[in-house]
């Protein structure tokens, strides 16, 4: 399971936040009084969706509520201050990243082959896209 104890305990040391455990789901509430930001991130680590069973991570602001289904992995990074969910379905990665400001982005079905292409080839509205989900390349090359 990759939400076990230990990846909770990276979460919210990364997040700088206590992980509040709701039985089937972990919940995380970010605020930032500096730009009025407030996240709540909720991380399902098993859970029946549709026929399967998977990961749900899902996160909700004032205005906006995305989810990731069957996240497959995370890249908790202390130096950047921001916690990289992603998935892969038929070589498309989504990610969904959040970070300890209660900012958060999402990408979704971008090419696997994005990752580790030329950036500088790339328009700057693709090259976004990969150079945020390029920290998950590693963890990705491990599971395939």
């Amino acid at each position: 399971m990759i939400f076990d104890q230990k990846g909770i305990e990276k979460i919210s040391s990364v997040l700088g936040v206590p992980a509040k455990n709701m039985g089937a789901y972990f919940r995380f509430v970010l605020t930032n009084p500096e730009n009025n930001h407030r996240l709540s991130l909720e991380i399902y680590p098993k859970l029946q969706i549709g026929e399967k069973e998977g990961a749900l991570v899902t996160v909700y602001t004032v205005n906006s509520h995305l989810q990731l289904h069957f996240c497959s992995g995370f890249v908790a990074s202390e130096s950047l201050g921001e916690v990289t969910f992603y998935s892969e379905s038929r070589g498309k990665i989504s990610g969904l990243i959040v970070d300890r400001s209660a900012s958060c982005s999402l990408y979704a079905n971008v090419d696997r082959e994005i990752l580790s292409g030329d950036f500088l080839r790339l328009t700057p509205e693709v090259m976004k896209s990969g150079i945020a989900l390029s920290i998950a390349e590693q963890e990705l090359k491990e599971t395939s």
